[in-house]
């Protein structure tokens, strides 16, 4: 899964700009309160950032900024609709996650208008709801290995990779949402368009179109994980061929492997689209890395399956796709060499790569062997091989996010109930005396006479 970098932004306090221009006076304690809610997601940044990964309060950074989300919008629909006037536009600091600059050498960036603020709060949600799934995955550990453990709480570890997948489901309808609609109502809004300004990668429709393939992609890899919890435990005493019998089928595996290196194609793709050269190294790294990997574990288990269910006929078609897979797998291992070397946040790579080629190696020794000595079947070439690769299947898919009601303004809970209030009064009907019925037909002694409507 990949581990997002989090932004850091400057401080900034909204009574500066903002003038409550309502004719009671009523949004100057909500200036007053978005400023400190914003303090507080800007205190969390900050102590996020000082924070070890694996001690990182991913939980209590996602609280506060769906505290700041609803009032931010407050805002936002309050100047839209003049009740809240601007001295000048606001501008925000913040620091871009995603740009090719160092992170930590990179100034801040400057951004205008509130639907930046908006955009990079969104944006910083996204980013945390992933990393909340990844601290959860790292919290469960190597748990299907662990031959001691109960069946009771490897179902609750399973369970919290099912939450870890949530959360990346969720994170991708964020980054839709910014994509489809908040980037497009930011570029014909009259209060702080986009005209004028360069948009760094974060900003970019394209980007956080790819960033939603990238939190499909890594949930779906969650979901194979479960799906092979059960079997991979099986298997801890006498791993490699034949299969235990809790195994789910390898075809069906070879497909949801099929689907994470498509989604992490099309990631790749949308953002070398959007310019490509200006996006982190690290992040485009982790798209061809991931791309490869899955092509790799989606032909070695073709090739299971083609070994464990083909047939005979099939015995040089399995030696064929574990030999690809085995190839592709030490490829990848050789070409990270120096980027493992660089500590402990690349270990656990690593080790998925190794255990992996070794499991491939295991299997392909055995289906080799088998077809040397018993079945001596053609090894098809691999362009034979790609001929037969089927499409992937999907089981991760976006979780569409609907941003919360404004906390104040036009749009919120208050004023929907100010209206609704102001209609019931207009529709009262008043109870007048049998006298006053005889001259006005609206008033009478009717059953609901004088109640509300």
């Amino acid at each position: 899964m990949y581990l997002y970098e989090l932004p850091t932004t400057g401080a900034i306090s909204f009574a500066d700009f903002c003038i409550d221009q309502s004719t009671d006076k009523i949004y100057s304690t909500r200036i007053l309160e978005a400023t400190q809610a914003r303090a507080n997601v800007r205190a969390a940044l900050k102590a996020s950032k000082r924070t070890e990964d694996g001690t990182k309060d991913y939980l209590s950074l996602t609280k506060k900024l769906e505290e700041y989300i609803p009032l931010l919008r407050g805002l936002i629909n309050c100047v839209a609709h003049d009740d809240i006037g601007l001295k000048s536009e606001p501008s925000f600091s913040w620091r871009t996650t995603l740009s090719s600059t160092v992170f930590n050498n990179s100034p801040r960036l400057s951004v205008p208008g509130l639907y930046a603020d908006l955009a990079f709060t969104l944006l910083t949600y996204a980013f945390t709801l992933s990393n909340l799934g990844h601290a959860m995955v790292q919290s469960v550990g190597p748990y299907e290995r662990d031959r001691a453990i109960k069946k009771e709480q490897r179902e609750r570890k399973d369970e919290q990779i099912n939450v870890a997948f949530g959360f990346l489901c969720k994170a991708s309808g964020v980054f839709s949402y910014i994509a489809e609609k908040l980037l497009p109502e930011w570029e014909v809004n009259r209060a702080g368009g986009l005209i004028g300004f360069t948009r760094p990668p974060d900003l970019r429709q394209e980007v956080n179109s790819a960033l939603v393939k990238l939190s499909l992609a890594d949930a779906q890899t969650l979901a194979i994980r479960k799906y092979l919890s059960k079997a991979a435990f099986d298997s801890n005493i006498s791993p490699g061929p034949p299969l235990p019998a809790s195994h789910p089928s390898p075809n069906f595996i070879a497909k949801l492997h099929l689907e994470c290196q498509s989604l992490y194609t099309s990631a790749k793709s949308l953002a070398k689209a959007s310019g490509g050269s200006d996006i982190s190294t690290e992040l485009r790294k982790y798209l061809t890395d991931r791309i490869t990997f899955h092509a790799a574990l989606a032909h070695k288990w073709l090739g299971v399956d083609a070994g464990e269910n083909g047939g005979l006929d099939q015995a040089g078609e399995a030696v064929g796709f574990l030999a690809w897979a085995k190839r592709d797998l030490e490829e990848l291992k050789d070409s990270n060499l120096l980027h493992f070397s660089k500590g402990d946040k690349e270990k656990g790579k690593k080790t998925q790569i190794l255990e992996e080629l070794e499991s491939t190696t295991t299997f392909h020794k055995y289906y080799k062997k088998a077809n040397d000595s018993l079945h001596f079947q053609p090894v098809p070439t691999q362009a034979e091989l790609q001929a037969r690769i089927s499409t992937g299947r999907v089981v991760a898919e976006i979780r569409p996010y609907s941003p919360p009601a404004p906390a104040f303004g036009p749009g919120s809970v208050d004023d929907l109930q100010r209206q609704a209030n102001s209609l019931d009064l207009q529709d009262q009907v008043p109870v007048e005396s049998p006298t006053a019925s005889a001259t006005n037909p609206r008033s009478g002694n009717y059953a609901g006479a004088g109640s509300y409507f």
